[in-house]
């Protein structure tokens, strides 16, 4: 590993507070295969070091905590035909089932921004902590994918029908919105962030961080919408979705209609399954597992390649689906996603102990 590699993640151990903070400013500390090497081998080592009371998890720079995953090396793996990202995700999710279920209390800093790879190192931490600047997103049905990383575990345990519209636009939540959504636990303005790591080392996690909580100024956005998200989002069939969207009287839902219409419409499909078997999860590591499956299908497909392509390596935003429209997209087609992956299906190693979330 070179040095750069190895300073992708800067770790250190002070009055018992272990701290993990990514160190890839440049890009918006977006998360690289040595770097979740590296955050693996230290919660591995702290596990049952004494000398490590809590964990804490920041971000290096003034853009955000993690962006999310390197969608390049992913686009560059789909046109060659090959899977190395498959080795990725596993290590990946393999990750974020390890902050699921860490026998010591892990305080996630979400500053700036916090969407996909970000948001599966966040939000399973036992302590989610956001602030003023705060936007939290799981936008992967925009590049054709699904959302990965546990975030559907989440999602799922959303009010409502909050989790299905987010899922399906990919829409980003303010720090209201995360607290509302399930996304965070506590709201901590920027100023009393150094207050906040300090009090980690002597006070227990919770009540450091309850001591110095407000509430946002910025109201949540999501509430007030309840009643036509709810209304709209509780079909499980995409086509039954958009229709009610369609028809709804409230101009924000017909809106959200001709969104999704732009979407993949395999993508739309998946994710909408995936979201509702996540459901039904005993804990996020099945999850995991189908997530596995399905981000080692969308590799291999047609949608997840156009749409990087589309967004972020041509950027001309018309991406070509295949299939172009909602009934060209069989139950079959959708149901391959969920196929067992063989010698490859994730494992994951079952925690000595596993712990609740503290209020």
């Amino acid at each position: 590993m070179s040095k750069d590699q190895l300073d992708s993640v800067l770790v250190s151990v002070h009055n018992g507070v272990g701290r993990l903070s990514l160190n890839r400013p440049r890009q918006i500390n977006a998360l690289s295969h040595p770097m979740v090497g590296l955050l693996q081998d230290a919660l591995d080592r702290w596990r049952a070091d004494p000398e490590v009371r809590v964990v804490v998890l920041t971000g290096e720079g003034e853009r955000g905590f993690c962006a999310g995953g390197d969608i390049r090396a992913i686009y560059d793996d789909a046109r060659a035909g090959t899977d190395t990202s498959l080795e990725f995700w596993a290590h990946e999710y393999r990750l974020n089932a390890t902050l699921a279920t860490y026998p010591k209390p892990v305080v996630a800093f979400m500053a700036g921004i916090v969407m996909g790879g970000g948001v599966g190192l966040a939000v399973h931490a036992s302590h989610r902590v956001v602030r003023e600047d705060s936007v939290v997103a799981m936008p992967e049905v925009g590049i054709g994918f699904t959302p990965d990383v546990g975030g559907l575990f989440v999602l799922s345990r959303s009010p409502g029908q909050v989790g299905t519209h987010l899922t399906l636009t990919g829409d980003r939540m303010v720090a209201a919105d995360a607290l509302y959504a399930g996304f965070a636990d506590h709201f901590i303005p920027a100023a009393r962030w150094e207050q906040a790591l300090a009090a980690l080392e002597t006070t227990d996690p919770g009540a450091a961080l309850r001591a110095l909580s407000t509430e946002p100024d910025e109201p949540c956005e999501l509430q007030p919408q309840r009643e036509w998200i709810d209304a709209c989002y509780a079909a499980d069939r995409i086509e039954d979705i958009l229709g009610s969207l369609a028809a709804h009287p409230d101009e924000r839902a017909r809106a959200t209609a001709e969104r999704l219409r732009s979407l993949s419409p395999t993508a739309l499909k998946v994710s909408l399954r995936a979201l509702r078997a996540a459901a039904g999860d005993e804990d996020v590591s099945q999850t995991l597992q189908r997530d596995l499956r399905v981000s080692a299908r969308s590799l291999a497909g047609h949608d997840f390649p156009e749409g990087i392509r589309a967004q972020v390596i041509d950027r001309d935003r018309t991406p070509r689906w295949l299939p172009a429209e909602l009934g060209e997209v069989t139950d079959a087609d959708v149901e391959a996603y969920f196929a067992d992956l063989g010698d490859r299906e994730l494992q994951i190693p079952q925690p000595s102990s596993p712990t609740t979330k503290e209020s």
